[in-house]
């Protein structure tokens, strides 16, 4: 047996082939670098003129002012959305999920095809079993058709009860782009706000300081700096969004939100007396009016540390938790995917990134990389589980910058799982995906029969050689458009694609027709903006 040694999924991966780290999303996607939007309350205690004006509980008077102050309580009623940046050029087709010829994903490619995208010839998805009738390589528990010795799915699965992974459903995209850079168009974020995203504390957050709050930058025409992603890494940057002041150090959270109200109370009075001799006097009076009302709303909502914090959540962490206390913290990246899923599942956010690096991982064995995306399947089914214990639906969105290829050597180590080893970049041979779990039941293709429907899963395809055939579909060879069939099948999933044009201006994916064929579901929610959700 070949001994082969693997690298620690947080080791550094340095090449003598590649340019020398020098920016950010170099230091990133070698994995050098792993990974302060605050709203305050108000202390005014100088406004109460006459203490007992003061009231104790959180009544409609003040839940009406909410409203009329545009406060947005619970997200703007979207499908929560959360995206994977895995910097570097991760393998996703073949040997994670399944991508097929013109048929969809079980339009097998050839078996040196498949040795491309590192599965061994006696490890194919094309090859069935006798007994069974069926091949042994395809694993459809979620859905999405991936390779049964996926990392990702095994990672995923980890995660997930069986019960949630009956609730989802996936489509993979093939789709080629640039290898080791940022400058690829990847991220969807303004975009999805550009949809109706939107949060109850910040429109959408990110792992890093960027304009996209990823590694891969947003395309131009979608980037609104308004809505600039809160960089989100870590709970303390979660705990760190409010400040309720120092009531909380004095008082309990009944009577901290009682203070509050009257605080708003008793300066609007102050207000309504005010001439402030400006003509916009009322614009001025209601902007004072809200900026109480917001505090008082802030200290009703987060007054409770739980409320926010991801470490004392117990469908996060603890013995009942998607992570047990010793791996959550022992492990950066899932103390990072824990930060961002608790603020985008329950609407604090409408949508984020986590961005996970080192997936350059053409080191010359298979278990380097097996490694990398076991951990990041881990963090993909947590974000789904967790959705399923807030009974929320979510969209999860996975594409990095490049992608692998192998040479057909065999890394028959106990890490290297028998599967060929990946050797050096190959754009032509990357995909993106997503998955989509209903808290209501699996969501269901689009199609009349079962090859429709495989068509619906399968957006563009490879040729036979697993090279992505650039025709098959607008967003095979086009990054900004590969963004814009991502917001296509979101929006989809709210029955809104007929808005698709009115959305995205000067649109790249063709006629009526052409969208129907790049929509993969049948809508799971209510997409009316600022209404709960609604099965349908």
């Amino acid at each position: 047996m070949t001994r082969k040694r693997h690298l620690h999924p947080d080791t550094p991966l340095l090449f003598a082939d590649h340019k020398r780290p020098m920016t950010r999303r170099d230091f990133i996607t070698s994995g050098l670098k792993t990974g302060a939007h605050v709203v305050g309350g108000m202390s005014l205690f100088s406004l109460f003129a006459n203490p007992n004006q003061a009231q104790a509980a959180l009544s409609s008077d003040i839940q009406a002012l909410r409203e009329s102050c545009g406060i947005n309580v619970q997200g703007a009623g979207k499908i929560p959305f959360i995206a994977f940046d895995l910097a570097g050029g991760a393998n996703i087709a073949g040997s994670n999920v399944l991508v097929g010829g013109p048929g969809g994903q079980q339009d097998f490619l050839s078996t040196a095809g498949y040795s491309k995208l590192g599965l061994p010839g006696d490890m194919t998805p094309a090859i069935a079993n006798p007994n069974a009738e069926q091949s042994d390589f395809i694993n459809t528990d979620l859905g999405l058709a991936f390779h049964s010795d996926s990392a990702f799915l095994r990672g995923i699965l980890e995660k997930v009860s069986p019960e949630t992974a009956a609730a989802v459903n996936g489509a993979v995209i093939a789709a080629r782009s640039d290898n080791d850079t940022g400058n690829n168009p990847h991220n969807p974020m303004y975009a999805i706000a550009q949809a109706g995203a939107d949060g109850s504390l910040m429109p959408l957050i990110g792992s890093r300081n960027t304009d996209s709050g990823a590694n891969s930058m947003a395309p131009n025409n979608f980037i609104d700096l308004s809505k600039r992603p809160t960089k989100i890494d870590r709970p303390t940057d979660v705990t760190g969004l409010v400040d309720t002041g120092d009531l909380f150090n004095l008082l309990s959270q009944s009577d901290a939100v009682a203070v509050m109200e009257s605080i708003e109370r008793i300066s609007a009075n102050k207000i309504a007396n005010v001439n402030s001799g400006i003509s916009r006097d009322a614009v001025i009076k209601d902007l004072l009016q809200c900026g109480y009302v917001k505090s008082a709303d802030l200290t009703d909502r987060f007054g409770n540390p739980a409320t926010l914090d991801p470490r004392l959540d117990v469908n996060i962490v603890g013995p009942s938790g998607i992570f047990s206390s010793e791996e959550f913290n022992s492990e950066n990246e899932f103390q990072k995917t824990a930060s961002v899923m608790k603020l985008v599942v329950n609407g604090f956010a409408g949508a984020g990134t986590v961005t996970m690096g080192g997936f350059d991982y053409h080191t010359g064995d298979r278990g380097t990389g097996e490694l990398r995306d076991l951990r990041a399947g881990r963090c993909m089914g947590a974000c789904i589980e967790y959705a399923a214990r807030q009974n929320m639906p979510l969209m999860l969105y996975v594409y990095s910058d490049g992608s692998v290829a192998s040479n057909g050597r065999i890394d028959d180590s106990e890490m290297g799982r028998g599967k060929t080893e990946w050797t050096g970049d190959n754009s032509s041979t990357g995909a993106a995906f997503f998955l989509v779990y209903n808290p209501t039941g699996r969501p269901v293709l689009m199609g009349s029969d079962a090859n429709a429907m495989a068509m619906h899963q399968q957006l563009g395809f490879m040729r036979a050689d697993a090279s992505v055939e650039t025709t098959s579909s607008p967003a095979a060879n086009n990054v900004n458009l590969l963004v814009q069939s991502v917001l296509l099948n979101y929006m989809a999933l709210h029955g809104e694609q007929g808005q698709f044009g009115n959305i995205v201006t000067g649109q790249g994916l063709g006629n009526s027709v052409m969208l129907d064929s790049l929509t993969a579901f049948q809508p799971i929610v209510n997409g009316t903006i600022g209404t709960p959700f609604a099965t349908v």
